[in-house]
Parts: C-alpha cells; structure tokens; sequence
C-alpha cells in the first residue's frame, strides 16, 4: 500500500516536471498534457516493452493517466503557485526516482532479467520519461549532462542486486534500493555534485587528424 502511494506520488512530480517544460516552452493544453505523460509514465512504458511485460501497467491502470492529467491542468492553471514550492516538488521527484528505481529492478529481476538488466531497467524506470520529455523538445537529455539522476537510480539497482544476494527480504531491499536513490540524488542536488565531464575539442577529430598528418609530412 505504502509503496503504490509513493509510486503514485513519485509519478504526480514526474508530470509536474514534464508540464513546467511545457511551460517553459509556451505549449498549448495538448502539449503540457503530453510532455506530462511522456514524463510521468515513460520510464515504466519502455521498461516494459523492453521487458515483454505488456501491455505495459501504465496503460492497463488507469490511474497513472488520471495523475498525468491533473499534474497537467495544475500546472496549466497554477503554474506560479506551484513554482514558489518547487523545493517540495524537486523532494517529491527525488522519492519518486528511489521508488522508480526500486519497481523497475524489482519487475526485471521477476521476469528472469540478469543482474545488468536489473540495474539497467532501474535506471530506465526513472530516468526513461525524462530522456523522453527532453528529446520531445529537441534538449540534450539532462539525464546525460549535467544532472546525477540517472546515476543515482543505476547506483539504486545495484543496491537491489547486491542486497538480493546476500539473501535480504523483498521488503528490505525495496527500502534499501529506494533509500540509496533518494539520498544521492538529494546529496546531487544539495552540494551541486555531478560526474566528470567531457572536455570541448577546439576542432572536430578529423580536422585534427588532417592537422597531425599534415605536420607529419612537413617533417619529412
């Protein structure tokens, strides 16, 4: 029961965070509804698929739907309101990528996933929806360049495989997975943490490779 709450609560501030893109894009109703969606239910739609677990739950319980569409008109009619408890919302986000995770690993490894699946369709639960909204609105997905966010749900799979082999309750291991998520996405956020970063070439990597040929032949 706990979990399905926070599992609900986890997909109301995915679609808050896909409608506020909406917004900042100036999208119409249809468009805030639909980045909602693709935000709150996207993770777990191709997490499925992948899975062979269809149709995929989202589309079979109505109520992740119905929370997508009430995320959407909130933030179509109250968006300012809304945007001053940002810091709750981002807290509520945080849980819902842990309990993301947490279901994600938990659905692989029943349907006979290997432990790298497992940890691979956590990090796809949580993190996939947001990949979606970002390529819904030509960004470069933000799971991918500045944000521990998919990291922190990888970091949650793995909890969910290492607690499974040293023989832990279903319970326990839903926790500890969930905890784990949560803690170092909020630590991410709190002390602005990320991981190394690619350095910008000057130019592309065949330009430098005419250069490095062409200094090789003067020498000669």
């Amino acid at each position: 029961m706990i979990l399905s709450i926070l599992d609900y609560l986890g997909t109301f501030a995915f679609a808050l965070s896909g409608a506020f893109r909406a917004v900042k894009y100036e999208l119409d109703l249809l468009g805030v509804f639909v980045l909602a969606v693709s935000t709150g239910v996207g993770g777990g739609i191709a997490r499925d698929v992948l899975l062979g677990a269809t149709p995929p739950t989202a589309l079979k319980d109505g109520t992740y739907l119905a929370i997508c569409i009430v995320a959407s008109l909130a933030v179509f009619v109250a968006a300012k309101r809304i945007a001053q408890l940002w810091d709750m919302v981002l807290f509520a986000d945080a849980v819902g990528l842990g309990v993301f995770a947490a279901i994600g690993a938990a659905k692989a490894e029943s349907l006979g996933a290997t432990p790298f699946t497992v940890i691979l369709m956590a990090s796809l639960t949580a993190s996939g929806g947001g990949v979606v909204r970002d390529l819904l609105v030509r960004e470069i997905p933000a799971a991918l360049t500045s944000e521990v966010y998919a990291t922190a749900a990888l970091l949650g799979g793995g909890v969910w495989v290492l607690t499974g082999h040293f023989g832990l309750s279903h319970e326990l291991r839903l926790t500890s997975t969930i905890l784990v998520t949560w803690l170092v996405r909020v630590l991410s956020m709190r002390y602005g943490l990320s991981l190394p970063k690619v350095s910008r070439m000057p130019h592309s990597p065949s330009q430098i490779a005419r250069g490095s040929r062409r200094g090789g032949s003067a020498k000669h």
